[in-house]
């Protein structure tokens, strides 16, 4: 047998020795958000007194947006998919910014807005309301 042939098998026999892949682990889990208070630390105080409904908004907003003052009669939190927000609370002048990949949990019952910078805004907003039940009112 010459040396060509000989690299070839040993080649072959060794292709099969190597680190076996790892095995992915068939559920991975992350909690993104786990809050009994709003972004700016004021405390939820209940849900709803009637049935539930759940909402899941996916919202785009422009750049150099400013949204109009509003407030949210229930519980939401958001998850940003892309962008910088900037949430201002009107009456605390507090104002917190949120990037791509951040959540946060909405103001219920407090007077705030959104602000966009220099590029778009893509949101998902979860929002534990009942049917009915407006999702915001503009202020």
């Amino acid at each position: 047998m010459d040396n060509r042939s000989l690299t070839l098998i040993a080649c072959l026999f060794l292709h099969g020795c190597g680190t076996p892949p790892k095995a992915l682990a068939p559920i991975e889990r992350q909690i993104l958000l786990q809050s009994s208070a709003s972004w700016d630390g004021t405390p939820y105080t209940g849900y709803p007194q009637s049935a539930p409904e759940l909402t899941l908004l996916k919202l785009k907003i422009a750049p150099h947006t400013t949204l109009a003052w509003h407030t949210h009669p229930m519980p939401n939190a958001a998850y940003i998919l892309r962008g910088e927000l900037t949430v201002q609370s009107r009456d605390s002048g507090h104002a917190q910014v949120f990037k791509q990949g951040q959540t946060l949990a909405e103001m219920v019952n407090i007077v705030h807005r959104g602000v966009t910078g220099d590029t778009p805004v893509e949101l998902l907003v979860f929002y534990a309301g009942s049917p009915g039940m407006p999702l915001s009112h503009t202020d």
